[in-house]
């Protein structure tokens, strides 16, 4: 069932067809996922010992195809919290100095793509991907070595490049650095081969 977004995510439409007629609506939408990175949940836990086999795992994640994983921008593990830590005084940012710099991110994008048709880094197409994400030798190399050695495809390309276009954004930079793309690359943990 869920082969069904692949499409919706790609297109922001989604069309449906009957015998006489056939419709497309507007499907732009924000996906947000969540699974456990193992059948009893416990695979990369420092914690508590994962029971499963590499089978069982590798069929519990088969689940989600690739194409449809292709299609998700970011995706992260988050391990679990240990209670001195949810108890503990955090020293972490504030939700107003955060929400404060994605309003400038998105604003730097607004302004970006005034008159386009588009309104953030995750519509563009490979046009404004060559104006917009233009990176230096040492980030060319750097992404050659993850798409070799992960095994990447053309659309995870393209993700880590609007994803590294948004950091830079967040930080309010023009230019994006090595730094961006090994950053965006670490968002794409679900491209990686289990160990």
């Amino acid at each position: 069932m869920l082969e069904v977004l692949r499409q919706p995510l790609e297109d922001g439409k989604v069309t449906i067809s009957r015998a006489l007629s056939s419709l497309t609506f507007p499907s732009n939408f924000m996906l947000v996922g969540a699974m456990n990175p193992c059948p009893c949940g416990f695979y990369t836990d420092s914690n508590r010992e994962c029971t499963c086999t590499l089978p069982q795992i590798l069929r519990y994640r088969s689940k989600i195809s690739g194409p449809l994983m292709d299609r998700i921008d970011i995706h992260i593990e988050v391990p679990a919290v240990r209670y001195r830590d949810l108890a503990g005084e955090t020293s972490g940012e504030d939700s107003e100095t955060v929400k404060k710099r994605v309003d400038r991110a998105r604003e730097i994008q607004r302004q970006r793509f005034a008159g386009k048709r588009i309104y953030s880094n995750a519509q563009m197409t490979s046009r404004y991907l060559k104006k917009y994400c233009q990176i230096g030798e040492d980030s060319k190399a750097l992404l050659e070595q993850a798409i070799d050695k992960l095994g990447l495809s053309a659309r995870a390309y393209t993700r880590i490049l609007k994803i590294a276009r948004t950091i830079a954004d967040l930080e309010n930079v023009e230019s994006l650095t090595a730094q961006h793309i090994s950053e965006a690359i670490q968002y794409r943990s679900l491209d990686r081969t289990l160990l």
